[in-house]
């Protein structure tokens, strides 16, 4: 099944997207037909990348004075999107890998931005792997994530098995390696999550799991699967499968209760999940359309509320001033947040100096999907409630 990798930028079967095209296997050739669009986002994830991965090639690639590195470093701060906070949440990442290797009895195997091809078991399967570290029998595979979502845990995830995949194939015959651990290092959500794994497991899943799937989805072929995956997908909005999957009504039977039990409530909050988000996606796309010179029948574009606002500022609070207004009128005191206040201190002094004054409550009870990874209240809900 082994396919030579691509010269796109872009896998077709890219492991970044590998939660959605092995539950729904057509989506990949379907997504063909909407753009590859970007967003600031993604560009300033881009950024915070190659930041790190200066520090990382400084630390153990490319042995560079404070000189070059700093001539490259200003470069990337030039940047529009750059930020300091960028440099602190680089160190965050080149410790913990520091960390890795510091733990091997000799030097290990490093490599950073190592382009991977899993194509052995994907159809021109190929990405990127920020990390990859080999000692001894194990080999560790780390994804840096900018992002500031929701926290993304290692385990069970296709994303990192497949970078693995691709760097067991590179690495194999060299290295004797018998354990992988994957780890994704999410900085700005103060998140760390390892996985481990005999190869074995996940060569089994490759084999067992992987091949048919991406041979069906390069294809194009198999049955359309709505759920969390069509998130990231491009052809979200007008996907018939998720508009039939969300507009679904049950048939009524005469034998049935009046009122709903507790599994019927269950299986409906599983498919109301994605509602919500799917008429947001219909919405986004109408309007697109209709500020594009399309029509959508029944539906039209027009101005939202607007909020009035200065045009300068500085310059109407000195007009404001000169009238006899007081400087102090115009100003509101307010003191910072606990979590400016950390950042403007350090984590480090910020825990030394204050963090006697600090407390974490318990959060309020929150209803989420069984699989979520937070531990189920057993304390007494009448404590919690009242």
């Amino acid at each position: 099944m082994s396919v030579p990798v691509s010269d796109k930028k872009h896998a077709l079967l890219s492991a970044s997207g590998a939660a959605r095209w092995l539950a729904c296997t057509p989506s990949a050739r379907l997504e063909e037909q909407f753009p590859d669009s970007t967003s600031v986002y993604a560009a300033e994830g881009s950024l915070a990348h190659d930041i790190a991965e200066l520090k990382l090639r400084k630390h153990f690639i490319e042995p560079m004075g404070p000189k070059k590195f700093n001539a490259r470093l200003n470069k990337l701060k030039k940047h529009d999107l750059y930020q300091d906070e960028m440099l602190k949440h680089a160190d965050v990442y080149l410790e913990y890998v520091q960390g890795i290797v510091h733990g091997f009895d000799a030097p290990p195997y490093i490599a950073v931005e190592k382009k991977v091809d899993y194509s052995k078991y994907v159809p021109e399967g190929f990405g990127t792997a920020d990390c990859i570290i080999i000692g001894g029998n194990t080999m560790y595979v780390i994804d840096y994530k900018y992002g500031k979502g929701v926290p993304v845990a290692a385990e069970d995830s296709p994303q990192m098995m497949l970078y693995a995949l691709g760097a067991y194939s590179a690495y194999s015959f060299l290295y004797p390696i018998e354990k992988i651990v994957m780890a994704i290092v999410q900085p700005r959500l103060d998140s760390i999550s390892a996985w481990e794994m005999p190869t074995d497991g996940l060569l089994y899943w490759a084999t067992n799991t992987v091949m048919g799937a991406a041979e069906a989805a390069f294809k194009g072929e198999g049955e359309f699967v709505s759920g969390d995956h069509c998130r990231f997908c491009r052809a979200k909005s007008l996907c018939r499968a998720r508009s039939e999957f969300n507009t679904a009504v049950e048939d009524k039977y005469p034998d049935k209760p009046p009122l709903l039990s507790n599994d019927e409530v269950g299986q409906l909050l599983l498919k109301a999940q994605d509602l919500a988000k799917w008429i947001k996606d219909l919405e986004d796309y109408a309007l697109g359309e209709c500020l594009a010179g399309n029509e959508i029948p029944g539906w039209k574009a027009v101005e939202g509320r607007s909020v009035r606002k200065f045009i300068d500022h500085d310059a109407a609070f000195k007009a404001l001033m000169d009238s006899g207004i007081e400087e102090a009128m115009l100003y509101e005191r307010k003191p910072l947040t606990l979590a400016a206040t950390e950042k403007l201190v350090g984590k480090k002094k910020f825990v030394e100096l204050v963090g006697s004054y600090v407390e974490k409550p318990p959060g309020k009870p929150t209803l989420v999907v069984e699989s979520d990874k937070r531990e189920p209240i057993k304390q007494n809900l009448d404590k919690v409630f009242n």
